[in-house]
């Protein structure tokens, strides 16, 4: 079974993703944390993400490997273990620059539907896993919520870390995050037509990944 979770940054997606795979046995892909792998890359080596030829061309010359830990996922570049380095506001803005290329995409999605051949179980989450990645997935969900609650979600996630960030600027950051991914000309952000959409604006976590089980049963 492929199960294909989408939905914006900070709809609680990587979460439930993450516990979904592990109640049910499933492999876990994070499509997103390839795409930040590439763009770490491509801030280490001062490319401009908006110049599609250079990132290509880095892209061809890496290695991504993503590997099963407690925490969902290892995501490892030329060897090199960078799963924090890459949940940076920073890094996430560079990567929906460079989700807009479709060369960058095609490369990504052919290596995405690799690994969810070979895992044959598999909770595949990102932003085109149902319409794109895997257009035929058994369950499509497409997670949504307001951009103020994602953005209070992140900036609390934030703020347990003993970062000072500024709510206001985390709400700017997520509004522009979504204009990028919602209006890039190649594989946009939208429900798939068959996925269920569910809002978890006002749901906790044990709720949707109920709501999910259920749809799974059905």
């Amino acid at each position: 079974m492929i199960i294909a979770i989408d939905g914006p940054a900070g709809s609680g997606k990587s979460t439930v993703a993450k516990r979904l795979s592990n109640i049910l046995g499933y492999t876990y892909i994070d499509t997103g944390a390839m795409y930040r792998a590439v763009a770490y890359k491509v801030k280490q080596e001062g490319i401009n993400p908006d110049d599609a030829d250079a990132v290509v061309s880095i892209m061809k010359k890496i290695n991504i490997k993503l590997e099963p830990s407690d925490n969902g996922v290892k995501v490892f570049l030329d060897g090199e273990d960078v799963s924090s380095k890459i949940r940076t506001e920073e890094i996430g803005k560079i990567a929906s620059k460079i989700a807009k290329h479709s060369e960058v995409r095609k490369i990504l999605v052919q290596k995405q539907r690799e690994m969810g051949k070979k895992a044959k179980n598999a909770v595949i989450e990102g932003r085109d896993t149902g319409t794109v990645i895997f257009p035929d997935a058994d369950l499509k969900i497409f997670m949504t919520a307001s951009p103020e609650i994602r953005a209070r979600r992140r900036w609390e996630e934030l703020k347990n870390k003993g970062l000072d960030i500024d709510y206001n600027q985390i709400l700017k950051e997520v509004k522009e995050r979504d204009h990028l991914d919602q209006t890039r000309k190649d594989s946009p952000l939208r429900p798939a037509k068959d996925a269920i959409i569910i809002d978890t604006t006002n749901k906790s976590i044990d709720e949707v990944i109920n709501q999910i089980l259920e749809l799974i049963r059905k």
